[in-house]
């Protein structure tokens, strides 16, 4: 239970109060921070490991630092909500990723102190040498700190950004947090490398002190200095190989407990006077604090409702990601070729019991999603039955692959594109609203987004063994949503459920036609009949689904994505070309992006529930 006291936290206003406080008092704010963190992760769902582990870093950097001047920057962002306790936004926390709340992510439009938003990972360097290098060309001296974990630093874009900024002269600071886990365990040659690296800190910093002082001294200072770090770098070669990142510029500061604070502290202050960019490698225990996370840190990555005494979840249901996990199970069974890959996302996906099960059949990638689609586009080539499971709103990122690797080659490999459609809480960068408008204006690909558990069986089952090219099964985040009792006869094409002489036509798929058909009932209740036409493969569209449409006078065409690019543009094409001449109308995602809210609000919003439905379809 919360005992809502929280003295040192209720006068921190702005970085400013922070500063207040002595060093000694810090440890104390340190565990008000994640009681209130455990707290409102417990009440609102959200990302509660991650959190935790970086308790001691924030505080750091906020109390080293003068934000907003000086610029953080963090990768994915699912860490910042003790950065946004302690920019101004405490009395807001117990709103995060409620609607009309905080967000669960750094956003600009919140605070100055939330210099670059996030939400996909890899990206901190980049977007943080971009702010720098602005800054120095508007004579700023202020500091940019990029803080990344070790689990974002398997993604390319963020070797293209460390690759970059080594050349950066001063005041550009990454911060690695190394809890070596991202969401599953990390993978590949990076966390070796970072477990191997051992620089004692206390060394580091008195190096860094001693050349301070010698720079100093007039006219034999600096060049002995320099006389000394060539020497020093001779030696080294010599001796023992330098690491990764000092290969790219950079001075290299750790490993640094990333709980002590005096030491993160020391390191911090050192960074800060060096004359080159600086990394600092700090070691972290995901879940810190709460013996439940920091046991199970992939559940407690990102998790709902809790209870706070057991760890318990409030809530226990099927998913479809768990759909998709047995039904690739059953089908590598049958099927020795077929291989699953996912980027860093094996538990969300669905895919824990295939990596047990097909050990060699399965390949965690890291958070890489582009390398995944062209290593699988490289198994496809010799004769292998690759599925890619990856989040709708992560799939953006491969766009280039999928076009240039997969489809323009006709190579046959299968994306299983989990949370599809509107995410709820995690907010725009997270809404699974674009991948069918990506996938639709790609040629020789093939999409399926089902409804019901049995048709993501079925479609998938299809995906692996009936279709060729780039092929998508797509389904949302969740449970399968009520079913009609009439409801029986599911085709993975399209199915035409009602009275096929309505005077109304409703087409729609995925999820949604659930909630077309309670609205078929409130229409049904005020003298209006409607029939709907179900999509279930939605490129190509069967040419039968849209002569039957054309017959009507009435069409509207509900689409949980983006209305530019999307089916519903499609479908009107393709029975305008049967001649219709009837009333055509497309409800769908306009021009905008989604805020966080609950799934449901979301939905009412845009009309796509059954209430919005009933609504358009009366007039």
């Amino acid at each position: 239970m919360d005992n809502n006291n929280y003295p040192m936290l209720e006068n921190i206003k702005s970085p400013d109060d922070l500063k207040k406080l002595q060093v000694s008092e810090l440890p104390a704010l340190c565990e008000e921070i994640r009681r209130k963190l455990i707290h409102t992760v417990s009440e609102n769902g959200g990302h509660l490991a991650p959190n935790l582990g970086v308790v001691e870093l924030t505080v750091a950097m906020h109390y080293v630092f003068d934000c907003p001047r000086d610029s953080i920057v963090w990768d994915v962002g699912h860490q910042c909500y003790t950065h946004k306790m302690l920019t101004g936004r405490y009395d807001r926390i117990d709103t995060i990723r409620r609607t009309g709340g905080l967000s669960g992510f750094p956003r600009r439009y919140e605070s100055a102190c939330d210099a670059f938003g996030a939400g996909h990972s890899s990206t901190s360097i980049s977007a943080a040498l971009g702010i720098a290098k602005a800054k120095q060309l508007k004579g700023d001296n202020s500091h940019t700190i990029a803080f990344i974990g070790d689990g974002s630093l398997t993604g390319g874009l963020a070797f293209e950004g460390l690759n970059n900024a080594g050349r950066f002269k001063r005041n550009f600071i990454v911060i690695l947090n190394d809890n070596k886990m991202s969401i599953s365990k990390n993978v590949g040659a990076i966390p070796k490398h970072l477990t191997g690296i051992r620089i004692s800190p206390w060394y580091l910093n008195a190096k860094s002190g001693m050349e301070r002082v010698l720079t100093k001294v007039p006219l034999v200072g600096a060049p002995f200095v320099n006389g000394l770090t060539r020497f020093k770098n001779w030696l080294k070669k010599k001796i023992y190989k330098t690491n990764l990142f000092e290969n790219f510029g950079f001075a290299y500061y750790g490993p640094v407990d990333g709980h002590d604070i005096e030491e993160v502290l020391n390191a911090l202050e050192a960074a800060k006077y060096t004359n080159k960019p600086v990394l600092i490698h700090a070691v972290t225990i995901k879940g810190k604090g709460y013996r439940p996370a920091e046991n199970d840190p992939k559940s407690f990555h990102g998790i709902g409702r809790f209870d706070i005494d057991t760890g318990e979840p409030l809530s226990h249901s099927d998913s479809y990601s768990k759909c998709f996990g047995e039904t690739m199970c059953s089908l590598a069974k049958e099927n020795d070729k077929l291989c699953a890959i996912t980027a860093a996302m094996k538990v969300g996906t669905g895919l824990t019991e295939f990596s047990r099960l097909y050990r060699d059949r399965f390949f965690d990638v890291g958070i890489a999603e582009e390398h995944a689609v062209t290593f699988a586009s490289g198994l496809a080539s010799q004769d292998m039955m690759p599925v890619f499971a990856v989040y709708s709103s992560f799939l953006q990122r491969a766009y280039d692959q999928l076009v240039h690797d997969a489809a323009v080659q006709d190579l046959h490999l299968v994306l299983g594109v989990d949370r599809a459609g509107i995410v709820g809480e995690d907010g725009e960068t997270h809404q699974g609203v674009f991948d069918v408008s990506i996938l639709n204006s790609i040629p020789n690909t093939t999409i399926f987004s089902p409804c019901y558990f049995d048709e993501l069986r079925c479609s998938l089952a299809s995906a692996v063994n009936d279709c060729t090219g780039l092929t998508a099964v797509r389904y949302p985040r969740g449970n399968e949503p009520a079913r009609p009792a009439d409801f029986t006869d599911s085709n993975i094409n399209f199915t035409i459920y009602g009275n096929p002489n309505a005077s109304r036509l409703i087409v729609t798929y995925g999820r949604l036609f659930a909630e077309a058909c309670k609205a078929k009932e409130m229409l049904r209740d005020v003298g209006i009949e409607a029939c709907i036409l179900k999509l279930c493969r939605i490129k190509p569209i069967d040419p039968d689904a849209a002569r039957f449409a054309s017959g009507f006078r009435r069409v509207h065409f509900f689409e949980e994505g983006m209305r530019s690019g999307g089916i519903a543009e499609c479908f009107e094409s393709d029975i305008m070309k049967l001649g219709f001449s009837g009333n055509y109308r497309i409800t769908a995602i306009e021009d905008i992006f989604i805020p966080h809210s609950k799934d449901s609000v979301a939905l009412h919003a845009l009309k796509l529930d059954a209430e919005g439905m009933y609504s358009i379809m009366r007039k």
